[in-house]
C-alpha cells in the first residue's frame, strides 16, 4: 500500500512538472487568434472560442480578458449546478463581461444569455458588444443550441494545437503557394518527425517522451470518459476506442467506413455515427474532393486525417520520432501534418471552413491538396523527399480539362530551402515554413 502510495505522489509531482512547465512555457507564446477575437468582441456581443481539449482556449482567453471581465467555469460541479438548477439566477450573479468556461455542459444557459443580449442591445447596442465570452470543448452538444439561440449575436472561433509559426513567432497568413514567406530555409527531416511525432498540445512541446506518452494516455481517458461518455449515446467505451485507432492508422487515406466498422466490431450506421463525433470534437479532419463538372470521372469518396499527429502516432504505437520517420507509415503522417498546419493557417486567420479539396480521378492521378481562391486553384503535393523532382507534380496537368484557371503549385517537401522546380510554375517549399 505504501509503495502504491508513493507512486501516486510521483505521478502527481509528475503531472504538475509538467503543468507548471507548460504554463512557463505559454507565457511567451501569443497565440495567432488574438487580434482576430479582438476585433470579433467589438463586433458581436458574444464569442465563441471552440476547440479539443487541451489546446489552450481557457488560458488564451483568461490572458486576454480585462481585469472587469469575470471568470467561471462549468467544469466546477458546485458551479454546474447552480447553471442547471437556477439558470436565472446564475446569468445575474455572473453578470458581464463575463468569461464562461466549457459551455457545453449547460447549453441551457444560451437561451438567458440570449435574454440579456437583445435587452442591452434595445437600450445600448454599443455596450453590448463583447459582453460573452464562451468556451466549448465539443461541438457536437453545443452548436445547436448556439444556431438556435445566438444567431446574429454570436461570433464563432476555432482553436487547435500550436502551430508552427506561433511556435516560431512568425505572422499568420492563410497558405497559399504564392504568400510571402518570412524565411526561405527550412529544418532537417528529423527536426520535422520529432515535431510530427510530439504533436501540437501545448502541454507536449517541451516535454520529456515520457512525459509525452504519460500526457496522450490522460488525454484519451478523458476524452473517453468526460466527453464520449457525457455527451453522446456511445456506451461501448472499449470499442469506441478500437475505432479511434482504427483512424489513426487509416490516417491520410480514402475512408472506408466498411473497414473502419470491421476493426471496432460495430456495423456500418454506429461507424458513420461515431465519425461524425470525432470530426466534431476536431480530433478527426475529412478532407473533401473536388467534384467539379467531371463528377462522373472523379472520386466522391473524403480523405481522413488526424488533426493531431503526436495523438496519431501514440495510437499507432510509433515509439520513438527516428522509427516514425523510418517507418511504413512516414508520408502519411507527413502529409497529416501538412494538412493540418495549412489548416490552422485558416482558422487561426478566423476562417472556418476554408476551401481546401483534393482531386482524384477513376485513372487514380491525384493531387494533395487544391486550395480554391477568389480567381483559381492552387495545386499542392506532399512529398517526404528532401530532393523534390518535376515529375512529384506531374499530376498538376490534369486540372487543365476542368477549364479552372490554375495558379501558382508547391510541392512541400523536406527541401532545405524555397526553390522552383525546372520547367513548371511550381515552388519546391519546405515543409516547417507552412
Amino acid at each position: 500500500m505504501k509503495r502504491l502510495e508513493k507512486a501516486k505522489i510521483s505521478a502527481i509531482l509528475e503531472l504538475n512538472s509538467i503543468l507548471d512547465e507548460d504554463l512557463r512555457f505559454r507565457m511567451f507564446i501569443e497565440r495567432q487568434l488574438k487580434t482576430i477575437i479582438e476585433a470579433g468582441s467589438k463586433f458581436f456581443p458574444a464569442i465563441l472560442l471552440t476547440g479539443p481539449r487541451q489546446v489552450g482556449k481557457t488560458t488564451f482567453l483568461r490572458r486576454m480578458a480585462e481585469p472587469e471581465r469575470r471568470y467561471v467555469t462549468l467544469d466546477d460541479a458546485s458551479v454546474r449546478t447552480l447553471a442547471q438548477e437556477d439558470p436565472k439566477g446564475f446569468i445575474e450573479k455572473f453578470a458581464p463581461p463575463v468569461l464562461i468556461d466549457e459551455i457545453q455542459y449547460v447549453p441551457e444557459l444560451l437561451n438567458y444569455i440570449k435574454i440579456v443580449i437583445d435587452e442591452q442591445r434595445f437600450n445600448d447596442p454599443e455596450k453590448a458588444k463583447g459582453m460573452y465570452w464562451l468556451t466549448g470543448s465539443q461541438r457536437f452538444p453545443l452548436m445547436k443550441g448556439v444556431s438556435e439561440s445566438l444567431a446574429g449575436r454570436i461570433g464563432i472561433f476555432e482553436m487547435s494545437g500550436l502551430a508552427q509559426s506561433e511556435l516560431a513567432d512568425r505572422k499568420n497568413t492563410p497558405f497559399t503557394p504564392d504568400i510571402q514567406f518570412t524565411s526561405e530555409k527550412g529544418g532537417s527531416a528529423s527536426e520535422l518527425f520529432k515535431r510530427i511525432w510530439t504533436g501540437c498540445y501545448p502541454e507536449v512541446i517541451n516535454a520529456t517522451p515520457q512525459e509525452r506518452d504519460f500526457f496522450y494516455s490522460s488525454y484519451i481517458a478523458t476524452y473517453l470518459e468526460r466527453d464520449i461518455r457525457n455527451f453522446t449515446k456511445v456506451h461501448d467505451l472499449d470499442k469506441f476506442y478500437k475505432f479511434l485507432c482504427s483512424c489513426a492508422a487509416r490516417t491520410g487515406q480514402l475512408l472506408n467506413n466498411a473497414e473502419l466498422a470491421r476493426d471496432a466490431g460495430i456495423d456500418n450506421k454506429t461507424a458513420q455515427s461515431w465519425l461524425t463525433i470525432l470530426t466534431s470534437s476536431r480530433i478527426v479532419y475529412l478532407h473533401q474532393p473536388y467534384t467539379g463538372s467531371l463528377t462522373a470521372r472523379l472520386v466522391k469518396t473524403p480523405k481522413l486525417y488526424m488533426l493531431d499527429t503526436g495523438l496519431c502516432a501514440y495510437l499507432t504505437r510509433w515509439p520513438t520520432p527516428e522509427t516514425l520517420e523510418a517507418g511504413a507509415m512516414s508520408g502519411e503522417f507527413f502529409e497529416t501534418w501538412c494538412i493540418s498546419e495549412i489548416l490552422k493557417s485558416y482558422w487561426n486567420a478566423g476562417i472556418n471552413e476554408p476551401s481546401l479539396y483534393f482531386y482524384r480521378d477513376k485513372d487514380k492521378k491525384e493531387i494533395d491538396l487544391l486550395i480554391e481562391s477568389a480567381d483559381g486553384f492552387y495545386p499542392v503535393e506532399f512529398k517526404k523527399s528532401s530532393t523534390p523532382k518535376g515529375e512529384d507534380a506531374k499530376h498538376f496537368s490534369v486540372l487543365d480539362k476542368l477549364k479552372i484557371n490554375v495558379k501558382k503549385g508547391a510541392v512541400v517537401c523536406c527541401c532545405p530551402e524555397i526553390m522552383p522546380l525546372p520547367n513548371k510554375d511550381v515552388l519546391c517549399i519546405p515543409a516547417s515554413l507552412i
